[in-house]
């Protein structure tokens, strides 16, 4: 008999993640261990002992979302494979996540079947990418006039989580101190995502942001 795949659901919307959690437990190749309503929940449950094989992660999560969830999975528990439940599959938005350790993306408009292929796919083989998102990763070689798109679209942790604090009410200034940077600083970050992103306002790069996946809306 195969071995049963466990599985952990992390999402804040409590009917998706329960329709989700249903829907595995249905299957015999599949159990989920638990649910959480974010990163820090789920962490804690990890921290408990019981080790899932997969993670179905959503992005946008209060207290700790997907993005720092992985990271932090990542670095800790290196051997649990990460899927991410998402509406953004932009190509900066997953190589950015990738980095991050995600193994997998998953749009939320996915069939069932689809979402059981993708937790045996990456228990078995360590990713899952669909035909639409293995073309995106493609695109990211192209080249523009500008230089290969990839160079364009590569931004720094430091980087994201300026344009994290963009889209909120703080200052420049503000955003210097919560950064603990010289406010000169924070203008020649800006003044470079200006430039590499081809925006010219504030604005442009909340839009961006949100665009990339960077925060929710």
């Amino acid at each position: 008999m195969d071995k049963i795949i466990k599985v952990a659901v992390a999402d804040d919307h409590i009917l998706l993640r329960n329709a989700v959690s249903v829907l595995i437990n249905n299957t015999e190749k599949c159990k989920v261990l638990y649910e959480a309503n974010n990163g820090k929940e789920l962490i804690e449950k990890i921290k408990e002992g019981n080790l899932p094989d997969v993670i179905i992660l959503d992005l946008y999560m209060p207290e700790m979302d997907g993005y720092d969830t992985a990271v932090y999975l990542q670095e800790k528990y290196p051997d649990i494979k990460i899927l991410l439940l998402t509406m953004f599959d932009n190509e900066g938005a997953l190589i950015r996540l990738l980095k991050a350790g995600v193994k997998g993306f998953m749009k939320k408009d996915i069939h069932p079947s689809e979402l059981l292929h993708a937790i045996q796919s990456v228990n078995e083989h360590g990713f899952y990418y669909s035909a639409q998102t293995s073309s995106k990763l493609a695109g990211l070689f192209r080249t523009t006039e500008n230089g290969p798109l990839l160079d364009k679209i590569m931004i720094s942790d430091l980087e994201i989580q300026f344009m994290k604090l963009v889209c909120t009410e703080l200052t420049y200034k503000e955003i210097a101190f919560e950064l603990n940077m010289n406010p000169r600083a924070i203008d020649s970050i800006r003044d470079t995502l200006f430039t590499r992103l081809d925006v010219k306002s504030r604005v442009g790069l909340a839009m961006h942001a949100i665009k990339q996946g960077l925060v929710g809306i």
